[in-house]
């Protein structure tokens, strides 16, 4: 089986463990969310990319979800002493190592597609990393400042979530670069030559909304026979993990599991998906999400462990096989 999973960072990187614990046997294709990369004191930083890699690799930090195991923060005490910005950012030696690595890549005219699978290879991961583009694309958001003259100031979605932790107002969601963007090689032929399409428990506005907005993406999964099935990133009203009921008003969406299924839509009507999983607390969505002709089941959606991300991806399989007969 060939399976195409667009990803963004923590939730989908843990529930890509469970789906390999699931499909072993699977030739699984992660198309990584690159809208939140940055360049910080001259490197190039990209975090969905690295969290998936450290995760799958089994070098990450467990208890925070995203950098390195054992990490130690001397470089970034250093940056502190000298008063630079934006020392807000937290860079870890080991994982600077990795920027560093990029970065002379790309220095040497490689692209991210190929600095990408260089860094992978340290890893031996069980899947095929890929990012989205090669082009340059970043996630801002416009949020409301009053001492501007037009009420408003444009930032790094970075900085907006590491720096002020979401606590500023947002009025809009913007994709810097992604006009000009193309598909990066081997993206097209994994969405078009997939058995299946997984949406994992992602943010849907900056983690799957950057994926979905490269020109082509889109387009190509409206068009793929595999069956498109996602798990709901909203549990109880609520994000599990990060910022999306902050984000999701900002363009329109209701903070709720049928108001994410809603926003991808019935592949019936035009829309992404053929399936959704919604958590058992969500129950009650159920036949609203299937009025739009979006096969829905209700489950515990909690990663708890491996084995519980290992019964959502089983779910997940499950909903596929159903909706394909």
């Amino acid at each position: 089986m060939r399976i195409t999973v667009l990803a963004g960072g923590i939730g989908a990187a843990r529930f890509l463990r469970g789906l390999i614990a699931q499909a072993p046997e699977a030739e699984i294709t992660v198309i990584g969310n690159t809208g939140d990369d940055l360049t910080l004191y001259g490197l190039r930083v990209s975090p969905d990319l690295d969290t998936v890699m450290y995760t799958l690799g089994g070098g990450n930090d467990e208890a925070k979800g995203w950098g390195r195991a054992d990490e130690s923060w001397n470089a970034l005490a250093e940056i502190q002493a000298y008063d630079a910005t934006p020392s807000w950012f937290g860079l870890g030696d080991r994982d600077i190592g990795t920027h560093l690595v990029r970065t002379a890549l790309l220095d040497e005219g490689r692209t991210l597609s190929e600095a990408t699978a260089a860094l992978t290879a340290r890893w031996n991961l069980p899947v095929r990393l890929v990012p989205m583009t090669d082009q340059r694309v970043e996630t801002h958001v416009v949020v409301e400042d009053p001492d501007q003259p037009d009420g408003r100031r444009r930032l790094h979605f970075q900085e907006y979530w590491v720096r002020h932790h979401a606590e500023l107002p947002v009025v809009d969601v913007w994709f810097d670069g992604i006009e000009t963007s193309e598909p990066a090689p081997g993206v097209l032929d994994a969405i078009g030559s997939a058995d299946l399409l997984l949406l994992p428990p992602s943010n849907p506005v900056v983690s799957i909304g950057p994926i979905l907005a490269v020109p082509g993406v889109r387009d190509a999964v409206l068009a793929a026979p595999a069956p498109v099935v996602g798990l709901s990133p909203i549990v109880g009203g609520a994000p599990v993990r990060g910022m999306a009921d902050k984000l999701l008003p900002a363009i329109g969406v209701d903070t709720s599991a049928a108001g994410v299924a809603m926003h991808f839509g019935g592949r019936r009507s035009g829309g992404l998906l053929d399936g959704w999983l919604v958590d058992e607390r969500d129950a009650d969505a159920v036949p609203r999400i299937e009025q739009a002709g979006i096969a829905a089941r209700a489950l515990p959606l909690l990663m708890t462990d491996v084995p519980a991300a290992a019964a959502m991806a089983r779910a997940t399989l499950d909903l596929a096989e159903e909706v394909r007969r």
